[in-house]
């Protein structure tokens, strides 16, 4: 079975030997999860996030586990890109797999620098840009939460990286998704990822504390999915560049479920913590999980949801 697919940018595209990638923040840089599969059998790996210089993250604890989920604040703590660039990328097989590098900053021309910095890099085959991110000069508002921030970012990575793909990672934490969607490709996106985390917390009873260090974190996993469905299909319908799905995909299943409403690939994220191998499962899975659908490829079941009326897009 055939099983690639091509995320038709507005100004570069990028090609998946499969529609199955990892999530940024739930795979380290991909050599961590060797010994459990084949990395070079991914659609692609999108790497920890990337800063320009080292970041130590949050103070412990940073993770907790909830109802069919976890919490994390873990503070995208990383080496710097020159680290990365230097002692991981050479060893990941990017000649073979799509290796996306997912970028943190904390202002448009930090972002631009950092995009800079990646584009001449033959081993990224595209970048991922994280809007999750406080904006310092704005106060610490979140880029994610307004389309001009958000779209300021996205000119700002588009300039500094003319011959990379750029995805966009949209935050569900905010009034319409699809007004953040339309905002990121009018600014020169070449496709959007969603979701992000939803933002959470948790409570130690007996200590009367809140669980973690940092107090609130992003919820992900298989809680989250129904959200997560639900701003695919309206990200989807509101742009004409490709989206990617993800937010509590655990099988081949939750990935059909995801082309469905309208994304064209899927990130798997956090059930790579409930079993290291979760990634490689479903691409193994997901011939078998097409022909029970009656697909010839994934392909056939991209925005092939049948629904009674058109609905809020």
């Amino acid at each position: 079975m055939d099983l690639t697919v091509t995320l038709k940018g507005q100004r570069r595209d990028l090609t998946l030997k499969n529609p199955v990638l990892t999530a940024s923040g739930t795979f380290g840089s991909g050599l961590e999860f060797a010994p459990y599969g084949d990395l070079a059998a991914l659609g692609g790996i999108v790497v920890k996030g990337l800063s320009l210089r080292p970041r130590q993250g949050n103070a412990q604890p940073r993770i907790v586990e909830t109802t069919a989920g976890m919490l994390n604040a873990v503070g995208l703590q990383n080496d710097g890109v020159e680290s990365f660039l230097a002692f991981k990328l050479p060893h990941l097989p990017w000649r073979e797999t799509a290796i996306i590098a997912n970028l943190y900053a904390t202002s448009p021309e930090e972002f631009r620098e950092l995009a800079a910095r990646l584009n001449s890099e033959p081993g990224v085959a595209a970048l991922e840009v994280n809007v999750s991110c406080p904006n310092v000069a704005a106060g610490g508002a979140l880029f994610g939460q307004d389309p001009k921030l958000a779209a300021a970012v996205t000119r700002a990575v588009r300039e500094g990286a003319p011959d990379k793909h750029v995805m966009v990672k949209l935050s569900p934490n905010v009034t319409d998704i699809a007004l953040m969607a339309r905002s990121v490709e009018d600014a020169g996106a070449d496709s959007i990822s969603c979701i992000n985390t939803l933002l959470g917390m948790a409570v130690d009873l007996p200590r009367r504390r809140p669980a973690l260090a940092n107090i609130v974190g992003g919820l992900s996993g298989p809680a989250i999915k129904p959200v997560a469905l639900r701003c695919v299909w309206q990200a989807a319908r509101a742009v004409s560049i490709p989206v990617v799905g993800l937010g509590g995909i655990v099988s081949a299943d939750d990935a059909l479920e995801f082309l469905l409403v309208g994304a064209q690939a899927v990130q798997v994220g956090t059930a790579n913590f409930l079993r290291p191998d979760a990634a490689f499962a479903i691409v193994e899975d997901l011939p078998a999980a097409c022909e029970r659908a009656g697909a010839a490829s994934p392909r056939e079941r991209v925005g092939a949801l049948v629904t009674d009326r058109d609905g809020p897009a």
